[in-house]
């Protein structure tokens, strides 16, 4: 039995040790993102109003980006800032997207205050806390607000429920996200940090959850993204 669990070990490091090589794919497919993000952006512009679209998920993607960075500053992993850099960057254009065809600009602007103010709090929190603690608290504030952020879709869910239909839903933000917590998932055990796999763990089964609200009330809006992302 002793001689096997070495064996494992030994394997299971082997393993860890090769993809450890590749670790950037893992948690960064910029082809998938700009796939997704396309579409968004081209419905928008065809409708020319972004009514309809809920900028929290962006804003909250803005946010996240920024507490994340600061998060792989802390390690000193580069794989983690490059991808967070990325990714508030697709996130910022889509939100000038939304923003320039958003009927009601003063509502994204005490959208994007709000999240400022909480992101600058937190950010100011870093700078005064004892070197030693940080990045076992930081990691827990910033695992609250990633659990609140892709729990949000679920406000609707008693709406979802009475009217059987999922449209109130961001399918194509929800899919995506289940990818990339999936690569996050795996990206946590290469580097063993149990934030990064408590995370993502949880954030993947609350996005498999919403993704199967899909599956219980079809949705013509996911049905529509499926087809068009075929034809990009």
């Amino acid at each position: 039995m002793q001689v096997c669990q070495v064996r494992l070990q030994t394997i299971t490091k082997t393993w860890l040790g090769h993809v450890r090589e590749f670790r950037p794919w893992f948690i960064c497919c910029p082809e998938l993102f700009c796939l997704f993000y396309r579409l968004l952006c081209k419905n928008i512009y065809q409708r020319k109003t972004s009514e309809g679209t809920d900028p929290m998920p962006f804003v909250g993607g803005i946010g996240m980006g920024i507490l994340m960075l600061r998060y792989a500053w802390i390690l000193q992993d580069q794989a983690m800032i490059s991808v967070n850099v990325f990714g508030m960057l697709v996130n910022i254009l889509y939100l000038t997207i939304y923003y320039i065809y958003s009927p009601k600009e003063h509502k994204t602007n005490a959208l994007v205050g709000k999240m400022a103010s909480v992101v600058a709090a937190i950010l100011a929190y870093v700078e005064i806390e004892n070197p030693d603690n940080i990045e076992y608290r930081y990691g827990m504030i910033v695992t609250a607000i990633f659990f609140l952020l892709i729990a949000s879709p679920l406000i609707h869910l008693s709406e979802i429920i009475k009217t059987k239909n999922t449209d109130i839903l961001p399918f194509p933000l929800i899919f995506m996200g289940t990818f990339v917590s999936s690569q996050w998932l795996l990206y946590g055990f290469i580097i063993q940090n149990n934030f990064i796999i408590f995370q993502n763990a949880v954030g993947l089964m609350l996005l498999l959850g919403q993704l199967s609200l899909f599956v219980i009330f079809p949705s013509n809006k996911a049905d529509k993204f499926v087809k068009d992302s075929k034809h990009e």
